[in-house]
């Protein structure tokens, strides 16, 4: 079948629309699927089915013992930051200090010159004296300015002489923080949760088909559904249920113990690495042309919504 030759036309100083979308110039979207949304009852972390699942004040959920796991190996890592830290302090204290008596060397020998003659006077360890006061390379002011020297010299070619480049060590936060949220978190902040799962459907037996519903109205919890965890007891409601009822009763409708409106903890809803999860399910790629070549550089969106 014959093609429109204005499509194909290449003779141009420019790009048309038709070639710049053949090669994907602009803004690419695409609906997310299911598999790239985090279920609402998944760990933010390993992403599978929450086991003795605990929440942080922001919200997110997570496995015990991931959330150990990550905040032990974080503690681990500040230790480790520390004591580079710290050593690298004292490195520049010993460095200083070498310093200061290496200029006050210097200075003594300037006053020596200065008050017994521009010749100076230099005795090797068995007391005899040269010609003149020196000894050429036996001398050892002469060997201690040429290791100086050596130490100071930018010679590559020379393994004892090559210059290496100072990384300094930032002082760490001693602050664990949460691995989703990267706000300030500690262990006794997180309190665990539970939702109340379904029974009357006989067909659902495996863990991953596990559902659960509101303890108030009974509904199927879904991840288009907004939920609540009160910190005080860990039950999980649907928003509507928190408005209507928590808010103003500060009672649990489950286990009847009362809390404070603080208690009530917005849960995060689904989203990995790869997507976010709210009412508009689409990601987006950017990709420009580059100057001189027919591709550019592929630029992915910094968050996808």
């Amino acid at each position: 079948m014959p093609q429109r030759h204005s499509k194909n036309n290449n003779d141009l100083a420019f790009f048309t629309y038709e070639e710049k979308r053949k090669l994907g110039y602009g803004t690419q979207r695409e609906r997310l699927g299911k598999d790239s949304i985090k279920p609402f009852d998944a760990c933010c972390l390993c992403l599978k089915p929450l086991i003795d699942p605990l929440c942080c004040p922001k919200g997110h959920t997570f496995c015990k013992e991931c959330i150990l796991e990550c905040l032990l190996a974080q503690k681990k890592d500040i230790k480790r930051k520390l004591a580079a830290h710290e050593a690298q302090k004292k490195q520049e204290k010993e460095e200083e200090e070498e310093k200061l008596i290496l200029q006050k060397a210097k200075e003594l020998d300037a006053f020596d010159q200065q008050n017994h003659g521009a010749v100076p006077q230099y005795h090797d360890r068995s007391g005899s004296q040269g010609k003149n006061g020196f000894h050429g390379a036996n001398s050892v002011k002469v060997t201690s300015f040429e290791e100086e020297a050596l130490r100071n010299m930018k010679a590559f070619w020379l393994p004892s002489a090559t210059p290496e480049a100072t990384v300094k060590v930032d002082a760490p936060s001693a602050d664990t923080v949460c691995p989703e949220g990267q706000e300030k978190l500690k262990l006794k902040s997180l309190f665990p949760i539970s939702f109340m799962e379904e029974t009357a459907d006989p067909k659902r037996k495996k863990a991953m088909e596990k559902s659960y519903m509101c303890p108030s109205c009974k509904s199927t919890l879904t991840n288009t559904m907004s939920l609540v965890a009160v910190s005080a007891c860990g039950h999980v409601f649907c928003k509507k249920c928190s408005d209507k009822f928590l808010v103003k009763d500060k009672v649990c409708l489950e286990c009847s113990k009362s809390f404070k409106e603080r208690n009530l903890v917005p849960l995060e809803k689904g989203g990995t690495g790869f997507a976010a999860h709210d009412e508009r399910l689409e990601a987006r790629d950017f990709k420009h042309l580059g100057s001189g070549s027919g591709l550019g550089l592929v630029k992915p969106a910094p968050k996808a919504y």
